[in-house]
């Protein structure tokens, strides 16, 4: 997983950054940003990242995208990688220096970024295409080395996990919830609807098809709405021993125009173990997860 921020000055250029010769990225210009440390909230990842790399101090304005994709290593496998993309506004008056850590930095227009190689994540986030990759260079940047975090136990394992969630409603404001099963944390809580994703898939084509599996629903992602980290650091799920568990949610709104009865259609043995329709009314009485608690408070 990385967090990658958007900075503009006044006439609307956008400042990206440029791998140095020792770099992966070399000769491709990307965004600022980096790879997430362990139970580093993205927010947090993308304000470390950007200072890192450009020397400036900023501030986390709103999400701007979550985007996924993979690629292709030595014996055909295939790295996929989750990117979370915000919006920031510089807190410092200070000029960044033309060159930092090996990496060139410049401002670019959409039009002027499609005159030089770009990182594919960046040029389509930008609106243009972009010119060809340097020979050798793979399209998608690794993940920069990330200082390792304070273990919790020698015999816990970390564990990282990125999902996709839906605030869902129908047409006569009705909201859809999951039911954890038992034997997952957070098991007898209604949660929003959701999940991981799966090598190689979209955020937004892994919630819709988890929407399917959980509730026999179809539904039509409107807006990217937040993003949310949740560390877990002594969980126990069905593996049955404790797992030190980070998880990042991008957390989308979605609409269910053809609404019918919520079923199940996952396989049993999975975390959901009911799906239902509410009024606002009815989620008073439920018992929710975190995260399905501070999305329906904003529908009361």
């Amino acid at each position: 997983m990385a967090a990658y921020g958007v900075l503009r000055d006044d006439g609307g250029q956008v400042l990206l950054v440029q791998g140095g010769d020792e770099r992966p990225d070399r000769g491709a210009w990307r965004l600022p940003g980096g790879g997430l440390r362990h139970a580093e909230h993205p927010a947090a990842a993308v304000v470390r990242g950007f200072t890192e790399e450009t020397g400036l101090a900023v501030t986390v304005a709103g999400i701007r995208a979550a985007v996924a994709d993979v690629a292709s290593l030595a014996a055909g496998a295939g790295l996929h990688t989750d990117r979370l993309v915000f919006d920031v506004a510089a807190t410092t008056g200070e000029v960044f220096p033309p060159e930092r850590g090996g990496a060139r930095l410049g401002w670019f227009t959409p039009d002027s970024a499609a005159a030089v190689p770009v990182m594919p994540f960046t040029a389509e986030l930008l609106g243009r295409p972009g010119t060809p990759l340097p020979s050798g260079l793979s399209r998608v940047l690794p993940l920069a080395p990330t200082a390792p975090a304070p273990t919790i136990s020698a015999s816990t394992a970390r564990r990282h996990r990125f999902g996709a969630y839906g605030l869902v409603t129908d047409p006569a404001g009705r909201v859809l919830l999951t039911l954890i099963a038992e034997g997952y944390p957070g098991a007898g809580s209604w949660h929003l609807p959701g999940g991981g994703t799966d090598h190689g898939e979209a955020p937004e084509t892994g919630l819709l098809r988890e929407l399917v599996e959980e509730s026999g629903q179809v539904g039509r992602v409107v807006e990217l709405v937040g993003v949310d980290s949740l560390h877990l650091p002594g969980a126990v799920g069905p593996e049955g021993h404790p797992l030190d568990w980070h998880t990042v949610r991008a957390i989308y709104t979605v609409v269910v125009d053809e609404p019918t009865e919520a079923r199940v259609l996952e396989p049993a043995g999975g975390s959901t173990a009911r799906a239902s329709w509410f009024t606002v009314t009815e989620l008073a009485g439920l018992r929710l997860s975190d995260i399905a608690a501070r999305m329906v408070a904003e529908l009361r």
